[in-house]
Order: structure tokens, then sequence, then C-alpha cells
């Protein structure tokens, strides 16, 4: 029996539910917004639209439809466009008339703003305006990041969206001015776990020991995806990238559809690494040898035949220079190059102009941006006056590696009016590290930026970053830095990135981070981390080494030198210490977290602090079982091999532990850090002394 309502009790429902949908309604059972990009916009902004249309999905299981017509949309409806095209400018002025001046003629700005205006069918709307069509996805990426609470890096974090039958705000809006520094990106540099976490990229056609295959496209799509939630604009997509590859040119076809500025390696001008430029003359039946003093015919042609395969995308900052093969500087490729510094100086340089008139050939930008970087010895060619760039090359210095300092040319070259200037910072580093381990926390990279914003180098900066998984926070701090300097403050930034993560443990593993970024013991001379997990690897291979050839040819060893052994134990010693009190509190802190949260912290902090511990603990056997060695203590050098032993199980442990699930291969290509030779290295120095139990040494 169905029972007759009073006015005052319809009243009072019929203002509830009116109540109930006020605002803009994002999504409710059974129905949603659509999402209103129209067919003049670029193709990367109706990708954006369909990341969000994923992420409702995502959250309450329903998929808003993207149209491409304001007829095709009625009731709640998200106006996605950029005011650089007219028609989407147009529509977007109909919502909010005042934005529109406000954004014209800017850089990847936006606003993005709930909307009372009528307009066709169209009852309520939220509208997100950028500037251009990277301010487009930038705001749409900043409203999801701050209304619908995604991470920005979910895939990599596994910190995947929370379900939500109903998404509706009351109002919404979110502003942003240009960003404080014009181009912002990743180098996928040393990127041996992405290569080959899925083995479906293709391979690779180079002379190197480190890369047998191109990154996977589903794997890049997720790196190109998190880049532009966090509102990077820039990709150097690989090391030693062959665009004539076309597995690797898959690459840069993905990134350039995504909306990203692609470049290149600074080994690779005009995108010629020394791989490429012997692969293209092996394919025409000659052996030239890699040097531009000798056959400068040859390296124009080899470059005017790449630089016209990259100017057929419209987003490229070009990379200039001369260096050698393998990331080594040109006269280690070329004896023939001279010694003087005056002399190397002035063969880059006419190296770097013959690169910009090559571009200016065939770039039809009126101002096609390029970069030079100063790595290595070009820092030091240029703080000695010895370099000369084109006009219109944008200048950028690099960090001493890893990102603790700039060099001196930084502070010595005096810039040049109308040039343009930015750094090269690194979150990772082969072969000293980071690798496996970050260690460069948000507040030395808010140093480091500092610097850069004073001295007016904000043109450029690129992020070393290797496989990204193990460098999430540095890189997400980094992004918000980049973007809005002067609002970024360090120390409330890691308080509310562990807080959100956290809840409330928040406290103890934000004291985790800060202690583990304190742990690395510093090298006093030059002011960076003297025990890396790169430096504490090949520090330990050393020793082994040594202690195998002095157990297999005894003539030939070198004996150790007892005071950097010393040192070098003390070292170990003091960073083990301070690192363990970094992950004191952790198995407490693993009990008040579940879910993706828990596994977030067991991956991202837990098996780094446990991993870079084992290394520790087996380069610190090493150095007692040197000694016992030279002690003649058999039996204390042998309990020294097992202690190190035990403390390279240590290190797969924690690999374990950050390698479950999708993620079970994801050390699969480590050929950097190469944990088998160490491993090998250990097992021998058992095996041998399970062999002679007289504790003699001999040929094996």
């Amino acid at each position: 029996m169905v029972k007759s309502l009073g006015c005052s009790t319809f009243l009072i429902l019929l203002l509830s539910a009116a109540s109930a949908r006020a605002g803009f309604e994002l999504a409710a059972p059974g129905r949603t917004a659509r999402i209103l990009v129209l067919a003049g916009e670029s193709g990367c902004v109706r990708l954006a639209a369909g990341d969000l249309a994923s992420d409702i999905e995502k959250i309450s299981g329903q998929k808003p439809a993207i149209v491409g017509r304001l007829d095709d949309c009625s009731d709640n409806c998200i106006v996605l466009g950029s005011v650089a095209r007219s028609e989407s400018a147009e529509l977007l002025a109909r919502f909010l008339p005042d934005a529109i001046p406000a954004l014209r003629g800017k850089w990847e700005a936006y606003q993005v703003e709930t909307s009372a205006a009528r307009l066709g069918a169209i009852s309520s709307a939220l509208v997100i305006a950028g500037s251009d069509e990277r301010g487009a996805m930038f705001g749409l990426y900043a409203f999801i990041e701050q209304y619908l609470g995604i991470d920005p890096m979910y895939f990599w974090s596994g910190r995947w969206p929370k379900k939500r039958e109903r998404l509706a705000f009351d109002s919404v809006r979110i502003s942003a001015e240009e960003p404080t520094f014009r181009y912002r990106g990743w180098f996928l540099n040393d990127e041996d776990l992405l290569t080959e976490w899925r083995e479906d990229g293709g391979k690779r056609h180079i002379e190197y020991p480190y890369y047998h295959r191109v990154t996977s496209p589903a794997v890049l799509e997720r790196v190109f995806e998190a880049m532009l939630r966090l509102q990077y604009n820039l990709v150097i997509p690989a090391s030693f990238t062959d665009i004539t590859n076309p597995d690797e040119a898959r690459m840069i076809d993905a990134a350039s559809r995504r909306g990203l500025f692609v470049s290149t390696h600074h080994v690779e001008p005009l995108g010629v690494s020394g791989y490429a430029f012997q692969n293209y003359w092996r394919l025409r039946g000659r052996n030239v040898p890699f040097s531009f003093l000798k056959h400068r015919a040859e390296f124009e042609e080899v470059w005017r035949y790449y630089a016209a395969h990259w100017a057929r995308y419209p987003n490229v900052v070009w990379q200039l220079g001369l260096r050698g093969i393998a990331d080594r500087p040109v006269w280690a490729s070329d004896p023939s190059v001279p010694e003087s510094d005056g002399a190397r100086g002035k063969l880059i340089s006419d190296a770097m102009a013959l690169q910009w008139e090559i571009i200016r050939s065939l770039d039809r930008r009126p101002q096609p941006p390029a970069t030079t970087t100063l790595w290595m010895e070009g820092a030091d060619l240029q703080r000695k006056g010895h370099l000369r760039f084109p006009p219109g090359v944008a200048v950028v210095f690099a960090d001493n590696s890893p990102g603790w300092k700039l060099q001196p040319d930084f502070f010595e070259t005096p810039r040049e009016p109308g040039r343009s200037y930015g750094i090269y910072y690194h979150h990772a580093l082969w072969g000293s590290g980071p690798h496996f381990v970050q260690a460069v926390s948000p507040q030395k990279t808010h140093e480091i930026l500092k610097l850069a914003v004073e001295r007016g180098s904000t043109w450029y900066c690129i992020l070393n970053v290797a496989n990204v998984r193990e460098f999430l926070l540095g890189i997400d701090a980094s992004a918000r830095m980049l973007r809005d300097f002067a609002s970024y403050d360090p120390e409330r930034f890691l308080r509310q990135w562990c807080g959100s993560r956290f809840g409330g443990a928040a406290e103890a593993v934000e004291q985790g981070y800060r202690q583990l970024f304190a742990s690395y013991v510093v090298d006093e001379k030059r002011g960076t981390p003297a025990l890396l997990d790169g430096l504490t690897l090949h520090a330990g291979e050393r020793i082994f080494a040594m202690l195998l050839s002095k157990r297999l040819v005894p003539s030939s060893a070198r004996p150790a030198d007892p005071g950097r052994l010393s040192q070098l134990l003390a070292n170990v010693r003091k960073q083990r210490k301070s690192l363990e009190l970094a992950g004191s509190e952790a198995d407490a802190t693993l009990t008040k977290l579940e879910g993706a949260d828990r596994q977030f912290f067991e991956t991202n902090f837990v098996a780094q602090q446990r991993m870079l511990l084992g290394l520790l603990k087996w380069v610190e056997g090493g150095i007692r079982a040197t000694m016992a060695d030279d002690a003649g203590d058999r039996a204390a050098y042998a309990a020294q091999l097992r202690g190190a032993a035990e403390g390279m199980k240590e290190v797969r442990a924690a690999q374990a532990l950050a390698s479950r699930g999708e993620w079970r291969d994801w050390y699969r290509g480590d050929r950097k850090m190469n944990l088998d030779r160490a491993e090998h290295l250990t097992r021998q120095l058992l095996a041998g002394e399970s062999g002679h139990p007289s504790g003699k040494h001999g040929a094996h």
C-alpha cells in the first residue's frame, strides 16, 4: 500500500534532493557528466580527457562519454579546451569570460572553475581552460589530483584510486600562472630495469653491454602519463636513442602524441650517438672512424640525415655538442683530437656551429628551442672560456652528480644578455649511484633549484630519473618546485606528502625518510656522499676481486692499503649505524599501515633501506676478511666471508620485497649494478675457502 505524502513532507524531500545535487555532479549511480572537447582541439588534450574518463571509471565504476560538439552535452558537462584554439576560446569565454584575456598568450597557465552559466542544454559546467594545449592538460590533471584525490604516480606507487559511488563538488576553483621553469623534464638514463621489465618493446642495435631492448610501449605510456600528471612537459625517453630503428621511433611518436616535448641525451647531438654514427656507415658498407676532425663531411651527412627524422616532430628541443662514444669525451674516441684545451674547445664549438646551421635549415620554427649540456669536459672547457655557442642556443649547467652540488662553471660563467640557461640535475646516476636506493632529499633539491632561480637559469631543467620507480618522492617534490618555486616549502611538502599517504603513521615515516637521506657519509673533499649504492658496490667489488686475485695468482696480487681500508671501514660502520637508525621504527610503522599504503612504504622505504644496509654489510665483510687474511687468521677470514654472503642475501631479500605481484620481474634487467657479478665473486671466494682447509692460498 502506497501512503500519500503531505505537502510539507514532499517539500522537504524535494529540497533535500536539490541539495544533494547542488554544485557540480561528476558521477552518481546511473549517471555521469560528459566531457566536451571540441573537434578542433589538439589530440593530446583529447588523450588527457581520456585519462579523466578512465579515472572517473576507476572510482565510480562509470565511464563518462567524451563528446566533440556542444549539442552532445546536457545537464552537467566538463568543458575542456585551450585559449590558443579560436573555437575553444570562444566556447570557454561563454562560461568564464574573465578568464580568457588573463590566459591568452601565456605558457602553460590554466584556470579550472565551476560555472553557473547555462548554454544549450548544459545546466552546470566544470570549465578547464588552458592558455595552450599543455595548460589545458595540466589544469585537468590538477583537478584530478586535488579534487579526485588521485596520486599522479598511482601506477608506480601502487596507490590506485579508492572507490566512491558519487563524485560531486559544491564548487571548484584552481588556477596557475606560467611555470617558474619553462621546460621541465625527465631523462630516462641508465634505464636497465625499465627496458627489460616487460619484453615487448623491441630490440636495440648498439654495441653496448647494458642495453638490448627498447622499453615496452605500455610501460612508456605509464611514464608519460605520470609526467603529465605531475606537469612535466619534456622527456628524453632513453639513452642512445636511434630514431631510424622503428622500435625506438615509437618512443618519440608516443611522447609527441601525448603533447610532450622530446629531446636527446647530451651524447646525441641532433639525435646521433656514437653508436648511431657507426650503424649509419656500417649499413652503407663503410668503416668511418669517429673523428669530426678528419671526417667532417661524413659527420655532416649523418647529422643531416638524423635531424631530418627528428624535424618531423613539431615539439623537438634540439641538443648540440660533440662527445665521444659511450658518454665519454670526444678525444677518448678520437686520438687525433689536439691535447690543448683551446683546440678542443674550438673543435666542439665548430661542431655546434655546423649543427645549428643544419637545424635552421630543417626546423621551420622561427626560433627552434635548442640546448647544449655542459657535462664533464664541457663544464671545464666552458669555465676556461674555450667554448662558443650559437645564438639562440640555451646553455645547460650540470651538477657534479648526484645532485648535491652545481659545478664551478655555473657560478663563474657570465650570463649573456638574450641567452637562456638551465640545469641538468641527478636524482639518479650510474655508476656511483643512486640507482636502487634514493639519496637526494627534497631539501637538497630545493637548495640547488634555488640557486638556478636566483641566477636566472630557469629556461630548462632536465632531471635524470633512471628507472623512475625508485625516486618517486624526489620526482614528485621536484615537479612542485619547477612549476611554482615561490610557493614551495620543502618542509611542508614532505610533511604533507607523508600525511596524504601514511595517515596515522605519517610522522614516523617522515622521520624515517629524513634519517635515510641524512645517513650518507659525506666525502669531506667533494662534499658529496661517499657510499651511495653504486659506490658501495664498486668498493666491495674491488676488495673481493683483490682477494680472489690473491688466492688464484698470489704473485700478481697487490697489497691492500691499510690506511684506506681502515677509513673505508670507519665510513661503512658510521653509515650502517645511521641507516639502521633510519629503519629502527619500520616494523612498528608497518603494523599501522595496510593495503596499498603498507606496500608502498615497503617498496619505497623499507626495501631500499634494507638493500643499502645489505650492501654495507657485504662490503664490511670483505674489508674484515681482507684484514683477517693479512693477519693470517684463517678462521676469521672464513667467518667474515660468510658474513659478507649474508649481507648479499639481505640485498636479495629486499629486492624480493620490492618486486612482488606485477613487479616480480623488476630487477630482471639489472645490468648496471649487476649484483650477479658481485654474488659470483663472493661465491668464488667461499668455494675456494671451503676447498682449502689448510688455509694456504694456491692456484685454483
